[in-house]
């Protein structure tokens, strides 16, 4: 099948489709990514049959069909290359500090049942994945123990993770015992068993949506990796935010590696755990007086031109 050739914008329709993009979903495009945006908005445009760039634009921006064109747009732009263990460490982390401690907190504290676990932008279902296999390692019952979500802005990657079915590439860091465990192999594809897919609730949801986030309910953690780095500076405190409002106090945050809060909010606490570092939602009247907080608070006064950013 022949490559689609990448569809040319002026300046002011790259900047239009930006706008309309960053408004749906947050995702912010630059220069930079200039031709693999129009590489992909003129696969859009072959596949509903548009021959107007400014037409297609237009639609983009009109209710009914066009928010449908909308999400399918988003779900072409994202990209979702992911792979089960990705961050082994704070996985780690996870299964076995995070989880024992929520389970004692929240029986003393709220008299609630498992440990609620949400993995925002999921992709295609690794990382909860990875979650349910590494606690059911751990000896931990799902269902009892914890509760993981998982959510995606775009449907088509949420549709793999339902069912199940990955390619090699998704075991490039899996140890072979655990693919062999959990995993049945056909046809040179791997379907995860459906003892652990029936562990997750994948949900589609934009992280914008506070009305629909809303319905999850409060959360012991949220892992959302690797996934603000696709935000603008505005977008990425509003969604922080949101996580913050959805966390219980005492509840954690977890962010890719090479994600930071530094100049995004000072409302966390840095954890140092035996396997990694994390952010903890803190609770009222605990003490609170870690490094991090203070050059948080320095680099967010510095960004926002307070006192501190020396303006």
């Amino acid at each position: 099948m022949a490559e689609t050739a990448a569809t040319t914008m002026t300046d002011a329709q790259f900047r239009l489709l930006c706008d309309v993009v960053r408004a749906h979903a947050g995702l912010h495009f630059d220069e930079g990514t200039r031709y693999l945006v129009e590489k992909r908005v003129a696969r859009r445009m072959q596949a509903v049959g548009a021959t107007s760039l400014s037409a297609y634009l237009w639609s983009l921006r009109s209710p009914g069909p066009g928010s449908e064109e909308l999400v399918a747009l988003v779900d072409e732009l994202t990209t979702n290359e992911t792979y089960f263990f990705r961050e082994i460490r704070q996985l780690r982390a996870l299964v076995d500090e995070i989880v024992p401690e929520r389970l004692v907190a929240g029986g003393a504290r709220r008299g609630r049942g498992p440990v609620q676990i949400w993995s925002a932008g999921c992709a295609s279902g690794e990382e909860p994945y990875s979650i349910v296999m590494l606690a059911l390692e751990a000896g931990l019952v799902p269902g009892r123990d914890l509760h993981v979500y998982a959510s995606d802005i775009a449907p088509s990657v949420l549709t793999k993770a339902r069912r199940g079915h990955y390619r090699p590439a998704s075991f490039r860091e899996t140890p072979d015992p655990l693919r062999d465990k959990y995993f049945v192999e056909k046809d040179g594809l791997f379907r995860i068993r459906d003892e652990v897919r029936a562990c997750v609730d994948f949900i589609h949801l934009n992280l914008l949506d506070p009305s629909k986030i809303a319905l999850l309910g409060a959360m012991d953690v949220i892992l959302c990796r690797n996934v603000i780095i696709y935000f603008d500076a505005a977008t990425k405190k509003r969604v922080i935010d949101t996580f913050y409002e959805r966390l219980v106090p005492g509840g954690y945050l977890l962010l890719g590696h090479s994600e930071s809060l530094i100049t995004v909010s000072t409302a966390f606490e840095l954890c140092h755990l035996r396997s990694d570092l994390v952010y903890r939602r803190p609770i009222p009247g605990e003490e609170r007086d870690d490094p991090w907080h203070r050059i948080a608070a320095h680099a967010a006064a510095a960004v926002d031109g307070g006192p501190e950013g020396g303006r």
